[in-house]
C-alpha cells in the first residue's frame, strides 16, 4: 500500500513537473511578445536633434521617457555596414565569429564575390523566376536570439522578420524563422524563399494585391511642419552635393510621385512611405500570425530601411532625414498602439536600435570647414593595378577591394612567387602616401598594428579569414566611400559607430544609462530578460541596468 501511494505521488510529481518544463513560457517579468526594430542608418544624435520636433508623446519619446536610454552605444567591429549590424544585433557576435563580415564579401575559399544573404538553393516565393527571392540566412554561422527562444521553447515561439531589404528580414528572424518577409523593388510585393515555406501566407497576397505602394505615390512626399522649421535647423532644400533620386529635375519640396505610380516601385525606398509598407505588413504579421497571444514569448524583428536610404540621398543635416524622422515618429506610435491593442500594454518588450549611422556629406562638411573627402574602392584598385603594371607585375594579384578590405589573389602570387610580405609592402608603401588614407593594417596582424586599442580590436572583431581581406585602410575622418553626391558609413568613426539603444515594456527599468555598451549587449540583454541562453557566438555582455 505504501509502496504504491508512493508510485503516486511519484507519477503525479513527474507529470506536474513536465507540465511546468515543457516550455518557457510569459511571465510577471517575461513578455509574451519581443519587437526589435532596427532603423537603418539612424545616428544616435538624432535622438536628441530631432526631439523637439516630433508629433507625438508616444512615439520615439515613448521609448525615451517611458523606457530605458543606453546613450553610450557602439559598435565593436569593422565594417559599419547593414549586414554586419543586423547579425550583431541578433547574434551578440562580431563578423569574426558569426562569418558576415559586410553587405558582400569575396569568398577566399569560393574565390568570387558573395552576397550575405544569397542561397542558391531555394526559390523565390511571391515572384516568379527572380533572383531576388533567393535568400535564406545560410551564411550566418550562429544562433539568433529568435533560434534560441525557439530552442528554449521546443520550437513554439513564433518569430519573424520584415524589411525593405532582404538582409534586414532574413538575418534578424535568424534560421529557424517561421517566416522572413522583404520587398521587391521590380514587382512592388513583399516576397520571401523556399527556405520558409512553398507559399506566402494568404494575408502577404492579400496585401500585395492591393498594391498599396501606388497609393503612396499619389500623396506625394510633402513636409510634415512648416518650412521655417527646415531652414532653421538643416541645410538648404537644395544642393549640388546631394542626390537626386527622383530625378534630375526633382531637387526639392515638395516632391510629385505620380509618375512613378505603375512603373517604378522601387523609388519608394527613397521615401518616408518605404516605412509605410514595413508597418503595413509587421502589423500584419502580428494580427494574422496572432503573434503575443499565447504564454510562449513570440518575436518579430522589423527593420525599416527607408532612413538609409533617403540618408545616404540626402544627407543626415538634410530637410528629407529630418521630415523622414518625423513621419517615422508617427508610425511608431501607430504601432505601439497596435501593440497595446493586440498584445496588451504590459505583455511585450521593445528595443529600438541602428545597423551603423552615417557621415555627414562630404560636400556639406567641407563648405562649413569641416575636413572630408571621397574615395571609391574601383579607383583603389585602378591605381594599385597601374602601380603593379609600373613594377613589372600582374595587376590581377589584387582579386577585390570591397568595405576597406584589399583581396590578395593568393593562387596567382604563388605562380608568380609573389609573397605576401612584398605585395603588402607595396600597396602599403602606396597607399600610405595619399592625402585621405591613415595607414593600411595587415588583418592577421591587426592586434600588433601601432593604432590605439580600441581601433585594433575593431579590426580583428571585424576579420575572417574566409571572407576578410589580406589589408584594410584606415581612412581620415569625414572620408567617404563613393562619388561626388550623397555619402555612406562603414568605418569606426563615432558619426558611424555610435548608435541609439532605447528599450521599453515588459521587465524594462526606466532611466538613463550613460556607460558604454556595445551593439553586441543587446541579444544578452534580452535573453537574460527571457531566461534564455544566449546566442551560441555571443561575446557581449547583459546590460544589466535596463533590466527590472
Amino acid at each position: 500500500m505504501r509502496f504504491t501511494l508512493l508510485l503516486i505521488v511519484g507519477l503525479i510529481t513527474t507529470q506536474t513537473f513536465a507540465q511546468k518544463t515543457n516550455s518557457v513560457k510569459a511571465t510577471d517579468t517575461k513578455p509574451k511578445l519581443v519587437v526589435g526594430i532596427v532603423v537603418d542608418q539612424m545616428r544616435w544624435d538624432y535622438v536628441n536633434k530631432f526631439k523637439p520636433f516630433f508629433k507625438t508623446q508616444n512615439g520615439f519619446l515613448k521609448l525615451m521617457n517611458q523606457g530605458a536610454s543606453c546613450n553610450n552605444n557602439l559598435i565593436p567591429y569593422l565594417p559599419t555596414v547593414t549586414a554586419c549590424g543586423h547579425t550583431a544585433v541578433y547574434t551578440g557576435s562580431t563578423p569574426a565569429i558569426h562569418g558576415i563580415t559586410g553587405n558582400s564579401w569575396y569568398d577566399n575559399i569560393q574565390q568570387r564575390m558573395v552576397y550575405c544573404v544569397e542561397d542558391n538553393s531555394v526559390q523565390a516565393v511571391g515572384i516568379e523566376n527572380s533572383s531576388a527571392g533567393k535568400m535564406s540566412p545560410l551564411n550566418v554561422w550562429t544562433t539568433t536570439i529568435g533560434d534560441e527562444l525557439k530552442l528554449a521553447t521546443n520550437f513554439k515561439s513564433k518569430v519573424f522578420g520584415v524589411s525593405l531589404k532582404d538582409r534586414g528580414a532574413i538575418i534578424p528572424a535568424g534560421h529557424s524563422a517561421d517566416g522572413a518577409f522583404w520587398y521587391d523593388s521590380k514587382s512592388g510585393n513583399f516576397i520571401s524563399s523556399t527556405y520558409y515555406g512553398k507559399s506566402l501566407p494568404t494575408w502577404l497576397t492579400n496585401y500585395n494585391n492591393a498594391k498599396k505602394v501606388d497609393s503612396f505615390y499619389k500623396l506625394g512626399w510633402s513636409l510634415s511642419l512648416p518650412a521655417n522649421v527646415y531652414e532653421a535647423n538643416c541645410d538648404t532644400d537644395q544642393n549640388e552635393y546631394e542626390s537626386i533620386p527622383f530625378g534630375k529635375d526633382a531637387k526639392g519640396f515638395p516632391y510629385g510621385l505620380n509618375q512613378f505610380i505603375g512603373k517604378d516601385y522601387g523609388k519608394v525606398a527613397n521615401t518616408p512611405y518605404g516605412n509605410n509598407l514595413v508597418l503595413d505588413v509587421a502589423t500584419q504579421t502580428i494580427i494574422n500570425e496572432k503573434m503575443g497571444l499565447d504564454d510562449i514569448t513570440d518575436l518579430l524583428a522589423v527593420s525599416f530601411s527607408s532612413p538609409d536610404y533617403i540618408g545616404h540621398a540626402f544627407g543626415p543635416n538634410s530637410w528629407e532625414t529630418l521630415d523622414g524622422y518625423i513621419k517615422l515618429d508617427e508610425l511608431l506610435a501607430q504601432f505601439f498602439t497596435t501593440l497595446d491593442q493586440q498584445v496588451g500594454k504590459d505583455n511585450y518588450t521593445v528595443f529600438l536600435t541602428a545597423d551603423h549611422a552615417v557621415a555627414p556629406i562630404p560636400g556639406y562638411a567641407q563648405k562649413h570647414k569641416i575636413p572630408a573627402g571621397t574615395i571609391t574602392d574601383d579607383g583603389i584598385k585602378n591605381e594599385l593595378g597601374k602601380m603593379l603594371t609600373a613594377k613589372g607585375l600582374n595587376p590581377k594579384l589584387i582579386s577585390a577591394i570591397t568595405e576597406f578590405n584589399i583581396y590578395f589573389n593568393h593562387n596567382l602570387m604563388d605562380s608568380l612567387q609573389v609573397t605576401q610580405d612584398k605585395l603588402t609592402s607595396l600597396i602599403t608603401n602606396y597607399l600610405e602616401q595619399k592625402s585621405n588614407i591613415i595607414q593600411v593594417v595587415e588583418s592577421r596582424k591587426a592586434a600588433i598594428a601601432p593604432l590605439p586599442q580600441s581601433i585594433r580590436e575593431r579590426i580583428v572583431n571585424g576579420f575572417n579569414p574566409q571572407r576578410s581581406g589580406d589589408l584594410m585602410f584606415i581612412t581620415k575622418s569625414g572620408v567617404v566611400g563613393g562619388g561626388n553626391t550623397g555619402t555612406g558609413h562603414g568605418v569606426f568613426y563615432n558619426y558611424d559607430a555610435h548608435i541609439p539603444l532605447l528599450f521599453y515594456g515588459k521587465g524594462i527599468k526606466k532611466g538613463q544609462v550613460n556607460n558604454v555598451n556595445y551593439m553586441t549587449d543587446i541579444a544578452p540583454t534580452i535573453t537574460t530578460l527571457l531566461g534564455i541562453q544566449m546566442p551560441s557566438g555571443s561575446i557581449g555582455k547583459p546590460i544589466l541596468e535596463v533590466i527590472q
